[in-house]
């Protein structure tokens, strides 16, 4: 009966998810519509397809299954590695030299763009898609870390007060940036945009050098680094390892300290401001501000800043709690950070979601562009997505959750002694779990409109 009520939830909340609009100004494909199930029946079976899917795993106590299933492994041997990896840096250089060359001389349509559609298409949905599902390849294409490395550094000492605060609020610049101007359409702008942003990674490579710089500071490569977690494919200098998906993020210290926390939360939060600023709710929220006379480039930073705080804080509060549900000793800050990997996998999961469609749909047109990325063109290439097909973008929203709620149980049992201990740790940050699911389902269900006051 258990079974029956738990597939039943599990299905109601992959219909009610709806289609998600991904970035890419200009260049999106769909359109979201408001949904005709429920608002109050959407939301609540989406929270209880995490509960139901906590309460099934709680059923799994045995240790060594759950070992046995995070330490499997298999090591798959490349042939001519060095040569793939020269190819792979060689490929990254000439993607940014493109980009540069093609924005500010190639044709000033978005859609026919082939800068616009490598970056946003090729790089921004593609390349990080393909970091959780196969695995990360940024360390190799990375074309201003292979540049770096050619050229001396002075290896100055990195303040260990900063740690990795630089790519928190690195990386919501760089989503705000995103968001309030027109990088998708202006092929120009993001040409000077990837130049700027050249010139300030390469000065910090060469000054701290390329592992600290890469390692602590960049937003992008933090970023895949992370994704890469979650996929069943990592390589080292020996070759590849297979292992199941996620079963990294159940890993010791992979997030440590506080300001590691923050970057997944704000990596977290980015993914539900990009759908939240599209919504009539937002309209509504930010037009007293903005008839206050606050700039809205203003209005839109303050939501930003404030719901990457709203969303953190109620992360560390479900820490807090955790420690007086488990009764244990250790402190807060160790329990949000062993706990914090697992969202990674609702990341990719949303990720996924937003993404699946646009990407392909737009990769006829960014192959089409490549093969001629100068010459102007009436029209491009789209690929006609079925709606039926939005179904498997739907349904990987709950294979996140599904997947974070065992990183999360496997994580407890390899922190905690006892077995009810180890449950009760998750309870917290179940139920920030839920409350982040039902904000995302909330965000997706509503109707998409041009961003306002923009």
């Amino acid at each position: 009966m258990l079974r029956r009520r738990v597939v039943a939830v599990v299905a109601l909340a992959v219909l009610a998810v709806g289609r998600a609009a991904a970035h890419g100004g200009s260049l999106a494909q769909d359109i979201r519509e408001p949904l005709t199930i429920p608002t109050w029946l959407f939301l609540s079976t989406g929270g209880a397809a995490v509960g139901a899917s906590f309460l099934l795993a709680s059923f799994v106590t045995d240790r060594a299954l759950i070992d046995a299933i995070h330490d499997w492994r298999r090591a798959v041997a490349v042939p001519a590695r060095r040569a793939a990896v020269a190819s792979l840096r060689v490929l990254g250089i000439a993607g940014v030299v493109l980009v540069v060359v093609v924005g500010y001389l190639g044709p000033t349509d978005a859609s026919s763009n082939a800068a616009i559609l490598l970056v946003w298409v090729g790089w921004w949905a593609g390349l990080s898609m393909s970091a959780y599902l196969v695995g990360n390849s940024w360390p190799a294409l990375n074309p201003w870390r292979t540049v770096a490395e050619l050229v001396p550094s002075l290896d100055l000492r990195y303040p260990d007060r900063l740690g990795t605060w630089p790519s928190v609020f690195g990386l919501l610049a760089l989503v705000y940036l995103e968001v309030v101007s027109p990088l998708a359409e202006n092929a120009s702008l993001l040409a000077t945009t990837v130049l700027a942003y050249s010139a300030v990674t390469l000065a910090g490579a060469v000054l701290f050098g390329p592992s600290t710089w890469f390692g602590q500071v960049d937003p992008p490569s933090r970023v895949f680094r992370y994704y890469g977690r979650v996929a069943p494919v990592s390589a080292d200098d020996d070759g590849l390892t297979l292992r199941l998906p996620g079963t990294a993020l159940s890993e010791r210290r992979l997030v440590d300290g506080r300001d590691e926390v923050a970057f997944v939360l704000a990596l977290l939060w980015v993914t539900t401001f990009d759908g939240f600023v599209s919504t009539p709710a937002w309209r509504g929220l930010a037009g007293p501000f903005v008839g206050l006379g606050i700039p809205p480039l203003g209005v839109y930073l303050l939501a930003l800043l404030l719901g990457f705080g709203l969303f953190w804080s109620l992360y560390l509060l479900a820490a807090r709690l955790s420690r007086s549900t488990a009764e244990t000793f250790l402190t807060p800050a160790a329990l949000a950070a062993r706990f914090a990997p697992p969202l990674l996998a609702i990341v990719a999961g949303y990720h996924f979601a937003h993404y699946l469609d646009y990407f392909l749909g737009l990769a006829p047109s960014l192959l089409q562009t490549l093969a001629a990325p100068l010459t102007a063109r009436s029209t491009v290439l789209v690929l006609s997505i079925p709606g039926w097909f939005g179904g498997v973008s739907m349904a990987s929203i709950i294979v996140g959750h599904l997947l974070a709620i065992w990183v999360a149980h496997a994580a407890a049992y390899d922190l905690f002694p006892g077995r009810l201990q180890a449950i009760r740790s998750q309870y917290p940050f179940i139920a920030v779990m839920v409350v982040y699911t039902m904000t995302s389902l909330w965000v997706i269900s509503q109707p998409d409109i041009p961003l306002p006051y923009l």
